[in-house]
C-alpha cells in the first residue's frame, strides 16, 4: 500500500504539524528517490528551475525571526499578570522576578540537551533501518525514546519526592529558558548549515540545496547529519524537545500544588492529555523513519527550532495558563471535553494503524476488507474504512484533540487557543503541499481518488 500522505508519527513539530510536533505517509523509497540527491546530483537539478516552499528566501526569513517572536508573545501578552485584551489594546506587564536570560537557564538547558542524549545513546534501543538512500545505502537508527521517557520520570520523580528537585522552578524561569532554547537553535541550525559543506559524501535534501543560504539554511540542507551513530534529527524530533514538553507541564502542576495545596481537575486533564500524545508519539516511535521530515526535509532551522523550542515552549501554553488563570470548570463542561479527547484519539489513532496494517500486509484480517484504487505506478489508495472518509481523516482527528488541550482553559480569553487556530491553518496548508504531491505523483489516478473520497479534511464540510 501507498499513498500519498506519510503516517503520523505522532510527533507534533513545526515542519510537519508542520508538526506536534508533529505526519501523513507516502511511499518512503519512492518519496526519497524523489525529493534527496547527493550533492552531484544536486549541480544538476539546479540548472532547472527551483520551487520554493514557504515562500521562498523572503518566507523563510520571515519564519526565522517571527517563530522565537510569537513565542516570546505568548508569554509578554499571556502571563500571570494578564492577559492582553485586544479591544482595550491592554498589554500586562511581566511578573516580578521573571527575567528574560539568565546564565542559570542556559545551563538548565544545556544540561537537558546533554542529559537526554547520554540516555539516548546509553540506554539500549531497537535499530530499524530507514528507506533506501540514492546511492542504494541504507542508515540504520536507533529508537529509544520510551525508554528516555520512563527514565526521566523516573530521576525527576524521584528527585521531586526527595526534595532535592523543584520542578516548579520552570515557571519563574520559564522566558530565560526560551531564550536559552532559542539561541540553541540558532546555533545548531548554523552548525547544520555549515557542516552540510564539509565533506563530499554528504547526502543533501532537494528543497534544501537551492543555493540560496538564507532559504537553505531554514529548510535543512543536509538529510541525515549524524555525529557518529548519532542521527541529530531523529533524536531532536522525538526525545528532548517532547519529553522537556511534559516536564514543564508537570512543573506548571506542581506550582500549582504549592500554592493551592491541589491539582486542578483543568490542570490534571491538560498534562494527562499532552502526556499521552507524548507516549503515543514515542510508542509507534518507528512510524517517524517514514515520515516527510525524515525522507525529504533537510535538517536546518525549521526542523531544530520545531523540534526543541516551539513545541515544549508553545505546546505547553495551556498548563501554563491555568496555572496563572485559575478557573472553576463543571462536571458537564470537563466530560465534554474529555469525550471530545476520547473522540479524536479514536479517529487518530484508528486511522493511523489501519493504514500502516494495510501498508504492511493487505492480507491483514484486520483490514482485507478494505476497498482500494490500483494506480498506475502499481501502489494502492485506500478508499474505504478510515480512508473512505477523507483523504486526511487523521488530521481531524488530530485537531479534535487540539481542541481537547485548549478548553479546560476556559473562555474567557483567545490567547489560550492558540495552539488550536494555528495547527488548525496549519492542516489545511499541509493538506494543500500534499495534494499538490500526489497529484504530480499519481497524475491522473489522483483524479480518479479525489472524486471516490471528495472530502479533504473534515466529511461534507471541507
Amino acid at each position: 500500500f501507498v499513498a500519498c500522505p506519510r503516517p503520523s508519527s505522532g510527533s507534533p513539530s513545526l515542519a510537519h504539524t508542520r508538526p506536534h510536533w508533529r505526519r501523513v505517509s507516502q511511499s518512503a523509497h519512492t518519496r526519497a528517490a524523489a525529493m534527496v540527491q547527493t550533492r552531484a546530483a544536486t549541480k544538476t537539478a539546479q540548472q532547472h528551475k527551483i520551487h520554493y516552499e514557504f515562500g521562498g528566501p523572503i518566507g523563510a526569513l520571515g519564519i526565522i525571526v517571527g517563530l522565537p517572536a510569537v513565542c516570546y508573545g505568548l508569554v509578554v501578552f499571556c502571563n500571570a499578570n494578564g492577559c492582553i485584551r485586544l479591544n482595550a489594546l491592554e498589554v500586562p506587564t511581566l511578573p516580578e522576578g521573571m527575567v528574560l536570560f539568565s546564565w542559570e537557564a542556559c545551563a538548565v538547558f544545556l544540561g537537558w540537551i546533554a542529559f537526554t542524549t547520554a540516555l539516548h545513546l546509553i540506554l539500549p534501543g531497537i535499530r530499524k533501518e530507514g528507506i533506501q538512500l540514492p546511492d542504494k545505502s541504507r542508515l540504520t537508527y536507533k529508537l529509544n525514546g520510551m525508554r528516555v521517557l520512563v527514565v526521566t520520570l523516573a530521576v525527576v520523580g524521584a528527585g521531586v519526592h526527595s526534595g532535592g528537585l523543584d520542578l516548579a522552578w520552570v515557571h519563574t524561569n520559564f522566558l530565560a529558558l526560551l531564550t536559552a532554547g532559542v539561541a540553541f537553535a540558532y546555533g545548531l541550525s548554523l552548525c547544520l548549515y555549515l557542516g552540510s559543506f564539509v565533506g563530499s559524501s554528504k547526502v543533501l535534501a532537494k528543497g534544501g540545496d537551492s543555493g540560496n543560504p538564507v532559504y537553505d539554511f531554514f529548510i535543512g540542507r543536509e538529510l541525515n547529519p549524524r555525529i557518529g551513530l548519532l542521527d541529530l534529527k531523529v533524536f531532536c524530533e522525538l526525545t528532548p524537545g517532547l519529553i522537556g514538553w511534559v516536564l514543564l507541564n508537570l512543573g506548571f502542576a506542581q506550582r500549582q500544588y504549592q500554592l493551592t495545596g491541589a491539582v486542578s481537575p483543568a490542570m490534571g486533564l491538560v498534562c494527562a492529555f499532552q502526556a499521552l500524545y507524548v507516549v503515543d508519539a514515542l510508542w509507534f516511535e518507528p512510524a517517524i523513519l517514514t515520515t516527510m521530515d525524515v525522507t525529504t526535509d533537510g535538517f536546518g532551522f525549521m526542523l531544530a527550532f520545531g523540534d526543541l523550542v516551539w513545541v515544549p515552549f508553545t505546546y505547553s501554553l495551556q498548563a501554563r495558563y491555568i496555572l496563572e488563570h485559575p478557573k472553576a470548570l463543571g462536571a458537564w463542561y470537563l466530560t465534554l471535553i474529555l469525550a471530545i479527547k476520547v473522540s479524536g484519539y479514536v479517529v487518530f489513532r484508528g486511522s493511523n494503524l489501519e493504514k500502516n496494517w494495510f501498508r504492511n500486509d493487505p492480507a491483514d484480517p484486520r483490514v482485507k476488507h478494505l476497498r482500494y484504487l490500483p494506480t498506475a505506478r502499481g501502489t494502492k489508495l485506500l478508499i474505504s474504512g478510515w480512508w473512505g472518509v477523507a483523504r486526511h481523516i487523521n488530521y481531524l482527528g488530530d485537531w479534535l484533540m487540539a481542541w481537547a488541550w485548549c478548553l479546560p482553559c476556559g473562555l474567557d480569553h483567545t490567547v489560550p487557543f492558540f495552539y488550536v487556530i494555528y495547527f488548525g491553518i496549519l492542516l489545511v496548508h499541509r493538506d494543500l503541499r500534499d495534494g499538490e504531491a500526489c497529484k504530480e505523483k499519481y497524475g491522473a489516478d489522483w483524479d480518479k481518488y479525489t472524486k471516490i473520497v471528495p472530502y479533504r479534511l473534515i466529511p461534507y464540510l471541507y
